[in-house]
């Protein structure tokens, strides 16, 4: 089978359906180390970050605000004015 063809055919999908997570594993590979492969790959594709954020609404506004009172904080810290 060409490979091409699975990919336009899972374009055609919405993205909830083909957006899930592979773990290659041998035959003879442990499943404790499968897990463990599992749950760094779906900690590093960030769902669960999503989810969080999507549970309540945030304006830009306060948003950006957020992110510059944070950069003014580590920056402080960087300075020495603050101890960490």
């Amino acid at each position: 089978m060409d490979i091409s063809f699975i990919f336009a055919a899972l374009k055609k999908l919405p993205k909830e359906v083909y957006n899930m997570l592979i773990i290659d594993s041998k035959d003879c590979e442990n499943i404790d180390k499968a897990l463990k492969k599992y749950k760094k790959k779906f900690e590093k594709s960030k769902v669960l970050l999503q989810l969080r954020e999507r549970q309540s609404f945030t304006k830009p506004s306060v948003r950006r605000r957020t992110q510059v009172l944070k950069a003014v904080y580590k920056q402080a810290i960087a300075s020495g004015k603050i101890e960490a």
